[in-house]
């Protein structure tokens, strides 16, 4: 009798949790399948028909031609693609060198007067929406009345330079606005990434005089690499959609030299409200996505099966 007692308090307590696990779950699932789940389901659907809100008529089913039209277009995707892994590239990389520079920066100086206040400096750009950014940065380009071409005048007597006109420097110039706005990101990944290195296996290393280099390779980067790793990730999927940035800035242009498969995909559905080709692009862009974050995730695991 004990023993069957026993089992039966234990199966109840067993239950309790269960639902009360399933009770705390519930309104996460709730939101995640009303407003995560259906809208995809919806725009999968939707990229086989040929639907447009303007026409007046009902969608008609197409198959996979708005699939075959995306591929076939002279300047659709493989422009935008292109330009997109370019500011993806050089836009991840240079906040990712930036940032753990300033990390190191901050994580050896804690006893610097006015850290604090530093710090809190260096994150302020990333509590700016990017439109209030672009909109800001758009005047400091301004060719006529910008800040940026006043202290050249002042400076080196140059003439007026177009920034965002010029298609050799327009899109460098959209670039540097989204290093300057997330370069704090990384910085404040980084150091997460050096906070969680084990400060005892740091004073060992300096008791046995083991070079910054190889303290740097095999203390700080084998417990911190993945924090930075996952702000790498993070980074590179937002800036894979970026979009408010480039809108009030070149809105693309001049030409197309600005205009990022967000920004495409935007016009597309918002402008010409063809819905059908906008949601097939939607899941073409949402498979390249989800294609870099696998591969990106396999190289962590696999790096993590080779340590173990």
């Amino acid at each position: 009798m004990p023993t069957a007692s026993a089992s039966t308090r234990f199966a109840r307590l067993f239950d309790s949790r269960r639902t009360m696990v399933l009770t705390l779950l519930a309104p996460v699932m709730i939101f995640f399948i009303v407003f995560n789940t259906i809208p995809t389901l919806w725009l999968l659907g939707l990229s086989f028909y040929n639907f447009s809100l303007t026409s007046g008529m009902p969608p008609e089913f197409v198959g996979f031609r708005n699939f075959v039209a995306i591929f076939n277009s002279k300047n659709a995707i493989w422009f935008d693609l292109s330009r997109t892994f370019t500011f993806v590239l050089f836009g991840v990389g240079i906040q990712t060198v930036l940032g753990a520079a300033l990390g190191f920066l901050f994580w050896g100086s804690r006893e610097m007067p006015g850290r604090r206040l530093a710090l809190t400096l260096l994150f302020a750009p990333m509590v700016l929406t990017p439109v209030a950014t672009g909109t800001f940065f758009r005047f400091i380009y301004d060719p006529t009345f910008g800040v940026l071409n006043a202290v050249a005048r002042g400076l080196f007597d140059s003439p007026p330079i177009d920034f965002l006109g010029d298609p050799s420097l327009a899109f460098w110039a959209v670039l540097a606005v989204d290093c300057w706005m997330w370069t704090p990101f990384m910085t404040l990944m980084t150091l997460a990434a050096l906070g969680s290195v084990p400060k005892a296996e740091l004073e060992a290393a300096e008791i046995d005089r083991v070079p910054f280099h190889r303290r740097l390779s095999l203390v700080i980067w084998h417990h911190g690499k993945f924090i930075l790793m996952l702000g790498i990730l993070l980074r590179t999927i937002d800036s894979f959609k970026t979009l408010d940035l480039i809108i009030p800035m070149t809105k693309g242009g001049p030409g197309q030299q600005t205009r990022l498969v967000a920004l495409e995909l935007n016009k597309q559905a918002f402008e010409s409200f063809n819905m059908g080709w906008s949601s097939a692009y939607s899941v073409l862009l949402l498979l390249i996505s989800i294609a870099m974050t696998s591969v990106f995730i396999f190289v962590l695991n696999l790096r993590r099966r080779r340590e173990g």
